[in-house]
């Protein structure tokens, strides 16, 4: 399996896979790695779950371990552990760091801006006929 944008890397899956919960029942479980590179595709593309692609396994399998883990926990033993393993290494942006346009930026919070003085409302003052 080639390495795409949205995978895990060798070295994230040795840090990864121990920390997996392993309940082997009657079927056998898709691949677990598969499984990941989907969900993470999917949370990374912010694409619908139905559009994660086929060489990922069937989109419910992918939500269904993503809704399972988050109950268990396991999301966040496994964000840790790489944090851990990458030791500070890896950096996050959150948007709310994402400075606003400046026109937007001196809005005063409830002040309604008024139409101009002499600013009609009326439709029929822009050119729009009234519906009949």
């Amino acid at each position: 399996m080639s390495i795409r944008r949205y995978e895990l890397s060798d070295f994230e899956w040795s840090v990864i896979a121990p920390l997996l919960p392993n309940k082997p029942r009657g079927v056998a479980r898709v691949d677990d790695r598969k499984v990941l590179n989907g969900i993470y595709w999917r949370l990374r593309t912010g694409s619908p779950w139905a559009d994660i692609p086929e060489r990922y396994g069937p989109a419910t399998t992918c939500y269904n371990r993503f809704v399972r883990w988050q109950k268990l926990g396991v999301w966040d033993r496994l964000f840790e552990a790489v944090s851990k393993a990458y030791d500070g290494g890896v950096q996050m942006v959150d948007s709310s760091s994402i400075r606003v346009h400046q026109h937007a930026a001196n809005v005063k919070k409830g002040v309604q801006k008024q139409p101009r003085l002499g600013t009609s409302l009326q439709a029929d003052a822009w050119g729009v006929h009234a519906a009949d």
